[in-house]
């Protein structure tokens, strides 16, 4: 596999520089440590030096070797219960490498590759490419993967070097690796060059770059077109590539120079490669089309289903692609089409990819049960689905099923992974049906679908957490609401746990009482209480400190568990979106009817930009101080020094947090507020760093350092107000109570649409209650509130989902509303 000389360079792993013959002696050391037997072997594969090295050992010592991606733990123990502890009597001496080819289809089936399979992939793909001694990839793709794996190969048959690295194409650092060791090629899948886009590819200064590679799926023909012609700029080449795992990668290639003028061509089969079309029985087709078969000698062995299929030899000469192509006058082929996303619903027969191609809006489409089911990621683009498909196919309305995802699915090599989209087709009918019926046994795939249809990922397995999902304090209110009624007690650490865990603690439900989050209750009680003394019917101040705090202990729930610097900002950042857009929009509308608001008002900016007195504008102070917290905590944790310390100090930069923002409040005005000191974002921050710190109270004396702070740092900061005082006080204490907090059924079904309305009641409350309350009708003017808020908060919903076909709808994104 090493064709490099000795002195050459081969990986690159961080500052590490491996010559060929550097790593000819890891090899051997490690194929040394394996020992005699001929067994199958499971890699746990990073793009690293040390798992490189473990594959390389393993071909050194003609042992197969399954490779599975490092954090694909599920996969791991799938593969472990069927196919390891093959002896060597078990295993065809042929046998090399066995790689998933669950992709989009979902089957678990893996292909069956030989030795001479991957040499011949390798050294084919090297020939096309040309390869030299003075190519450097970089691992922009996962080497478990058979098109990083075959970036891998490739360039050791040549001699050339490789740059290992996990790093992603949005990274700077990924970046900065590349011109520092001169990367001269990029690989990528269709998701690839959507991520080169947004990250400035176009505008990077990479001098060495020599070429692009595309694969793992179609890319369309007008990207192919422009990043062709942005590399003839830049001077560097695009060749787009087709192929699958079971040709060991490669089966065809588009020469560079064709890329502009012929987009939508797979090009010429690769090097030792044929490519022919079978007829295909019971299709109506084109003339000139049929099934692409390809034959070379990366053809696999054959499929493995269980572990005596690893016994068997090559068992086939060409590969029967499933894909639909033609051979044009101009000698370069082309697909045009999949059978398996051929379907007839209502008799009528239709190409799911042409209708992909030709709908008015991105979307996703399988079929399932009879009905076509589109996935869109944008809420609003869901009603120009429904009626561009039902206008391209005449199918009734019934018959069209639309999703609305967070972001649609994607395999680990990057492909839109429609087995993901079929599950969760599958599972939000069921789930819907179980919801309605309301009984039925708790089961982890229940479960699963509960959480499937609620946070809107088809991905979901009975694996995966809340917290692990993305879940966040606009699904928590519904999530735990339904999770509390199937399963009759709620454990403290519900967002942490999988549906597996949460399904062996189900216990039989009490009819009379429900169970609900604390600070679901909190919610709900502090916005009818800030109705409710802003009508006069009561006085009790001081909710909206407790719901900053609030604010502060979903955050660091939901979106600083997130892995990953920028995916957790990313998740800080589109917390604050979700209500402060609407919000921002209807203070502009508002504003813009009344005249009571100014634009600053809507920009968060009143307290920077506007009068130092209170005025209308000044409603809004909670959000304003949530807004530029919220946005303050994403910044200091974008800086790597203070990611890495909070990851492994999480509760000691909760109480840094807390020092920081009370030492802050202390500078500015003292220990006591006055005036609109108390409204203020640098005075009022450290509420929402109390609810931090209460959510990173892990042991019973991090609580009780939790609740001396509640009281040192509230206490004397209302002035004279005590009852104000001891509320804020008792009300973010309660974020340290572990357990949820059981209310009688018909009280928690007030309690829980008050929660997730809770915004909007307060956004639209300004504007209802002050003619009621001034003709002396308090009462009403609470009530009027209410149902103003709620129905606003169902409108914001439906115009979110744009008519979302999953069943029921996801919970009100609402931030804690103030006073």
């Amino acid at each position: 596999m090493l064709g490099g000389d000795h002195g050459d360079l081969a990986l690159v792993d961080g500052d590490r520089l491996v010559t060929y013959g550097e790593l000819a002696g890891l090899v051997t050391a490690r194929a040394a440590s394996l020992g005699g037997t001929r067994r199958l072997l499971a890699i746990r594969a990073r793009n690293d030096l040390d798992s490189v090295v473990d594959l390389l050992a393993a071909w050194a010592r003609r042992l197969p070797v399954v490779l599975l991606g490092a954090d694909d733990a599920a996969r791991h123990r799938e593969v472990e219960e069927r196919f390891l502890g093959a002896a060597d009597a078990d295993l065809h001496p042929d046998l090399a490498l066995l790689l998933s080819t669950s992709g989009s289809t979902g089957s678990p089936k893996l292909v069956r590759l030989s030795r001479a399979n991957v040499l011949a992939n390798a050294d084919s793909i090297a020939s096309y490419l040309a390869l030299t001694t003075e190519d450097r990839a970089i691992t922009s793709l996962p080497i478990h993967y058979c098109y990083g794996l075959s970036v891998l190969t490739s360039h050791l048959r040549a001699g050339a070097a490789v740059v290992l690295t996990g790093l992603s194409v949005t990274d700077e650092c990924f970046w900065r690796l590349a011109r520092r060791h001169r990367v001269t090629s990029l690989a990528g899948v269709p998701h690839t060059f959507d991520l080169l886009d947004a990250s400035g590819f176009a505008e990077r200064d990479l001098p060495d770059l020599r070429y692009l590679t595309q694969a793992g799926g179609r890319l369309a023909p007008a990207t192919v077109r422009r990043f062709a012609e942005l590399g003839r700029r830049r001077g560097w080449d695009l060749f787009v590539m087709y192929g699958a795992t079971e040709a060991t990668a490669r089966m065809a290639y588009l020469p560079p120079h064709l890329a502009a003028s012929r987009p939508d061509a797979i090009g010429l089969p690769v090097p030792g490669g044929d490519l022919r079309l079978a007829p295909v029985e019971g299709q109506d087709l084109p003339d000139g089309v049929g099934e692409l078969v390809y034959s070379g000698p990366n053809v696999m062995m054959g499929y493995a289903l269980e572990r005596g299929d690893l016994a068997r030899g090559g068992e086939l000469d060409e590969l029967r692609t499933g894909d639909l192509g033609r051979q044009c006058d101009d000698g370069l082929w082309e697909v045009v089409g999949r059978l398996d996303r051929h379907v007839k619903l209502f008799g009528l027969r239709l190409d799911l990819g042409r209708l992909e191609e030709v709908c008015t809006v991105p979307v996703r489409l399988v079929e399932h049960d009879g009905r076509l089911h589109a996935f869109v990621d944008r809420p609003r683009s869901a009603a120009a689905a429904r009626a561009s498909l039902r206008a391209a196919t005449g199918l009734p309305h019934g018959a069209v099923v639309v999703h609305t995802l967070a972001a649609v699915p994607l395999t680990s090599s990057g492909k839109v992974d429609h087995a993901a989209l079929r599950r969760h087709a599958a599972s939000a009918a069921r789930e819907a049906s179980a919801h309605d019926e309301g009984s039925g046994p708790v089961t982890a795939e229940r479960l699963r679908d509960l959480y499937a249809v609620v946070l809107g990922r088809p991905d979901a397995t009975t694996g995966d957490s809340f917290v692990d999902l993305g879940g966040d304090s606009l699904a928590f209110v519904e999530t735990s609401t339904r999770l509390a009624g199937l399963l009759g007690d709620l454990p403290a650490r519900w967002p942490h746990l999988t549906p597996v865990e949460l399904a062996r603690r189900a216990r039989p439900v009490r009819a009379w009482t429900t169970l609900l989050e604390v600070p679901t209750v909190l919610r709900a009680v502090a916005i009818l209480a800030i109705v409710a003394s802003h009508t006069d019917l009561v006085s009790l101040m001081g909710g909206a400190h407790v719901l900053l705090a609030v604010a502060g202990y979903n955050v660091a729930r939901f979106a600083l568990p997130v892995e990953g610097r920028r995916p957790r900002t990313r998740a800080i950042l589109a917390t604050v979106a979700a209500f402060a857009v609407p919000a921002s929009v209807w203070i502009l509308v508002a504003g813009a009817v009344t005249g009571d608001y100014h634009p600053a008002t809507a920009l968060y900016l009143n307290q920077l930009l506007g009068p130092d007195r209170w005025t209308d504008d000044w409603e809004f102070w909670f959000l304003e101080v949530l807004v530029w917290s919220l946005l303050a905590l994403a910044a200091l944790l974008a800086v790597p020094a203070v990611d890495r310390w909070q990851r492994t100090h999480r509760f000691e930069a909760a109480m840094a947090a807390v020092a920081g923002t009370v030492a802050l409040r202390l500078v500015l005005v003292g220990w006591s507020t006055a005036s609109l000191q108390e409204y203020a974002v640098a005075t009022a921050a450290f509420c929402v760093a109390l609810g931090w710190a209460a959510a990173e109270a892990r042991t019973p004396a991090q609580r009780a350092v939790v609740a001396a702070s509640v009281v040192v740092a509230l206490g004397g900061y209302f002035g004279e107000d005590t009852t104000r005082e001891v509320v804020a006080v008792l009300g973010v204490a309660a974020l340290l109570l572990r357990r949820p907090v059981r209310v009688p059924t018909p009280v928690a079904r007030l309690l829980v649409p008050v929660a997730q309305a809770s915004l909007w009641i307060y956004l639209t409350h300004w504007q209802v209650y002050p003619p009621l309350e001034d003709a002396g009708h308090p009462w009403a003017a609470l009530v009027a509130s209410l149902v103003v808020g709620l129905a606003a908060a169902r409108v914001h919903r439906l115009l979110l989902a744009a008519r979302r076909a999953v069943a029921p709808a996801p919970a009100e994104p609402a931030p804690r509303p103030p006073r």
